[in-house]
């Protein structure tokens, strides 16, 4: 289906669910998921600003901005997850359709999304800003009462160790299952 017919059905089915309200809505199918999706905004804009966007409906807590993976550009759509279910349904009535750059948004609910964990194609600094975050670090002033050494791991020290835990816990999951199948 036409992503604008696709808009334009989904403004029809909140249109008719104010003037017919009834017990059930359209969203409640989608109750399991924070997930939406998010297609036609400008190629300029980036996570941030897509987030800034999103969030005044609800507080985002992830976000995976699809880029082409040769040039690094962004393919004009992503996924968006919010804290709460409830932030999907008003950013669903309220966005989809809006313009942005003289594009128009689409968005709508998504059933079962599952974050890529392609850890090992990502470059370095993409890997520390997942692992650390983005936001300033907190300056922490030394307690003279404890004398614990400082820690000097270097990221890729981190990175080895978060890949020895993910092989860890792939080898006792597979234990388990062989467990399981053998009584």
């Amino acid at each position: 289906m036409n992503p604008l017919t696709n808009m334009r059905n989904v403004l029809k089915l909140s249109e008719q669910e104010l003037k017919n309200p009834s017990g059930k809505s359209w969203h409640d199918m989608y109750r399991d998921s924070a997930w939406i999706f998010i297609a036609g905004f400008p190629y300029t804009l980036s996570e941030g600003d897509i987030i800034c966007v999103f969030s005044q409906y609800g507080e985002v807590v992830n976000i995976n901005l699809v880029r082409d993976s040769k040039t690094g550009k962004s393919k004009g759509f992503c996924f968006l997850c919010y804290e709460d279910q409830r932030s999907t349904v008003l950013a669903v009535d309220n966005l989809n359709g809006i313009k942005i750059i003289d594009r128009t948004l689409r968005v709508d609910h998504v059933a079962d999304y599952k974050p890529p964990k392609d850890n090992e194609k990502l470059d370095e600094e993409t890997l520390r800003l997942y692992m650390e975050g983005c936001a300033p670090k907190p300056v922490i002033k030394p307690n003279p009462a404890a004398r614990e050494p400082q820690s000097d791991l270097k990221l890729s020290d981190v990175i080895k160790q978060e890949k020895q835990k993910r092989k860890k816990s792939s080898k006792e999951k597979k234990h388990k299952k062989r467990r399981k199948s053998s009584e």
